[in-house]
Parts: C-alpha cells; sequence; structure tokens
C-alpha cells in the first residue's frame, strides 16, 4: 500500500525577498507532487507578479478557500492577504512584514487544526516582521509560544542528510550568552536532542558531540569557567540518564579535525558557533528543523536574499530539501509512534549470585 500524500502548507515568508522564487523554483516538478500536495499561504496576485517578471509562464496555480479543498495534483495557494499589497523586491518594509505574519498566522491555525500535516516557512525579515503581533526574535520563538503544548520548548536543529546542529541558545547578543549557558539548559537540550534524534531521524541510541563554550574548553578555568562549573556537569548528568553524549570539544578543532563524522548530532552553545561550520559544510541543502514540539516545521537555512530578490537568481535546493525534510521527519514520528503506541510489558529478572537462584521481580510477594 502506497503512503499517503502529506499535505505540505508553506508559508511565502518576505515577500519582498527571495521567499516565492524559491517556492515556485522548488514545486516546479512533477516528482514534488508525486510525493505531496503542496499549499502556499500567500498572494495569488503576487506570485503572478513574480511569474510574469521571470517569464515563467509555465507554472501555474490553483487558488483555493482553504486547506480541506486543496486539490492533489496541482501547486495549491489560499490568499491571506489584501489584494491591493503590492511586492517591492530587495526592500524591507512594514507592509511586507505584516504580508508575512498573516500567512503565518493562518498556516500554523491549520497545522493545528489538523487541515496540514507539516509547514515549511519561507525566510522572514525579523526587522520588518516584528511588532505587537509578532513581539519574538524569529521563527523559533513564535512556534514554541504558538504549537507548544505541556511547557514544550523548541529545539533549533540545523540539518542536511549527514550533520545534525543544535543550539542551546538561539537568538541570543553575544553578550549574553554565558548566562544562557547554565548546567539546566544544557542538560533539558540533550534530553530533547537525543529524543529528536531517535524519534524524527529514526536514529537509535544515537551519538551526541557538545561543544565548548570557551577557547580550548576553558584551559581548565583558565579562559573560562563554564565548561567545568555548567557544561561537564550537565554531560555527567546526561550520561547517567543513558544519553550517549561527549565532550565538551573545542568548536575550532573538532570541526577542522572532521570529527563531526563521528557523531549523529552536535550540540552547539551558541548561533554562530554552531551554524558557521554548518552552512559552510551544508551548502545550499541546509534545512532548518523546529525540534521539541508536537507538530513538524522546516524552513530553509537561508536568508531573504535581498540583494537578489527579483533577480530569478536564487537557488532553491534549501527549500526543496527543507519540504522533503519535512515529509521525511513527519514519517519518521508516524513510524515511531506506531512502534511504540502498545509498548510490551517490561519484565526483569534478577540473578541472586551467591545461591545461584533466579528471582521474578514481575511478581508480588504472596
Amino acid at each position: 500500500m502506497s503512503e499517503k500524500k502529506i499535505k505540505v502548507g508553506i508559508t511565502h515568508g518576505d515577500i519582498n525577498g527571495i521567499g516565492y522564487e524559491v517556492i515556485l523554483k522548488a514545486l516546479d516538478d512533477s516528482r514534488m507532487l508525486e510525493l505531496c500536495t503542496p499549499i502556499i499561504y500567500g498572494s495569488a496576485k503576487i506570485a503572478a507578479h513574480y511569474l510574469k517578471q521571470a517569464q515563467q509562464p509555465s507554472i501555474s496555480l490553483c487558488q483555493i478557500a482553504a486547506a480541506d479543498a486543496a486539490r492533489a495534483d496541482q501547486i495549491n495557494i489560499i490568499n491571506v492577504v489584501d489584494e491591493s499589497v503590492r511586492p517591492t523586491p530587495g526592500v524591507s518594509s512594514k507592509e511586507a512584514g505584516e504580508a508575512a505574519f498573516a500567512a503565518l498566522e493562518r498556516a500554523v491555525a491549520d497545522l493545528r487544526a489538523g487541515d496540514i500535516d507539516v509547514l515549511v516557512t519561507a525566510p522572514i525579515s525579523k526587522h520588518s516582521i516584528h511588532g505587537e503581533q509578532f513581539p519574538f526574535p524569529g521563527h523559533t520563538e513564535y512556534l514554541q509560544a504558538s504549537l507548544g503544548e505541556n511547557g514544550d520548548n523548541a529545539l533549533m536543529v540545523l540539518c542536511n542528510d549527514t550533520i545534525r546542529v543544535a543550539l542551546v541558545t538561539i537568538h541570543t547578543p553575544i553578550s549574553s550568552v554565558a548566562m544562557g549557558v547554565s548546567k539546566d539548559a544544557v542538560l533539558e537540550k540533550l534530553r530533547q536532542f537525543s529524543d529528536s534524534l531517535e524519534r524524527d531521524f529514526s536514529l537509535p541510541h544515537p551519538r551526541i558531540a557538545v561543544l565548548a563554550l570557551n577557547p580550548h574548553s576553558g584551559e581548565d578555568g583558565l579562559l573560562g569557567s563554564e565548561e567545568t562549573e555548567q557544561i561537564i556537569p550537565a554531560i555527567k548528568a546526561a550520561q547517567e540518564e543513558k544519553i550517549n553524549c561527549f565532550g565538551p570539544y573545542a568548536a575550532d578543532g573538532f570541526f577542522g579535525a572532521g570529527l563531526y563524522n563521528r557523531f549523529d548530532g552536535i550540540l552547539a552553545m551558541y548561533h554562530d558557533q554552531g551554524l558557521i561550520p554548518f552552512k559552510t559544510l551544508a551548502m545550499d541543502a541546509g534545512v532548518n528543523f523546529t525540534a521539541g514540539l508536537p507538530f513538524v516545521r522546516t524552513s530553509p537555512d537561508h536568508g531573504t536574499g535581498y540583494d537578489i530578490a527579483g533577480k530569478w537568481e536564487a537557488s532553491e535546493e534549501s527549500m526543496r530539501s527543507a519540504i522533503y525534510k519535512a515529509i521525511d521527519i513527519y514519517r519518521s514520528r508516524r513510524r515511531h509512534h506506531e512502534a511504540y503506541r502498545n509498548p510490551l510489558a517490561k519484565h526483569y529478572v534478577e540473578r541472586n549470585k551467591k545461591d545461584n537462584v533466579v528471582l521474578d521481580l514481575t511478581k508480588s510477594d504472596e
């Protein structure tokens, strides 16, 4: 039996960036429609503007009013912004920010309602979208507030087919990073990351490398005490919980020596520590995945690309990878749920070495 076609909701992001370009390029492939049913949250008029500008009349869109009306053999689009809104490629504007938020808000509501299966977000301008309705530093924090349940915390994971990097602190100024690197924070992220690698990436008993915060792993306190006081205690506590984590490793030597090839995941302490080497290694195929939430969301790992917006020069590879990765993670979670939803009762048998007697600890004393 073939697997169900997954409904992929795609937000248009900043209308003045390369969002429409990478979305339409990624979807302009018959194999994509065989794999999923794409639903763009945006504006048919703005999409048509970019298609006309790029002389791409062969890409057609099916306008629908709601996700449940999506056609499986079409690129669907739901209008979420006023028809008077027009794009100005390469310009950061309040109007573009409002359009980005409108798409995100509608798509998240549909995701919660089960009208789409996964969410893929095109890049936003954090400056233009920021305001009363979006007082967050980025997508990850907004999605944690909107989609988290029972105290769920989002974990940013950058990934491709060979490397996965998670972050302890996300959009935190460098001057405040050290305050966010505590034993509890590192331990929590290790738990989340280990669980995600198993459930979302189908990697049993994953090996996680933990990076140091300070140069040379702090040199036993000479260059900083976070390693000895916070990171190492967190690693030891995680190991006691049977999490396979190791470190802390000095980041420069770790990546320079290619040690990342020996691990299933890498936990970095702050944004640039993890993302600079990741983006260097991943090239155009990197994906931003929000782990730790009950819903699947991915995004290309690049920004709005204002400098090339409207020129039809942007690579769609990261957007295509984000769509594929969302589908893969959705299926991995479903398989994990099927495998563990009815676990067998555990029976513990202990041998009394002195008397060579087997004690069945599942039985009560009667």
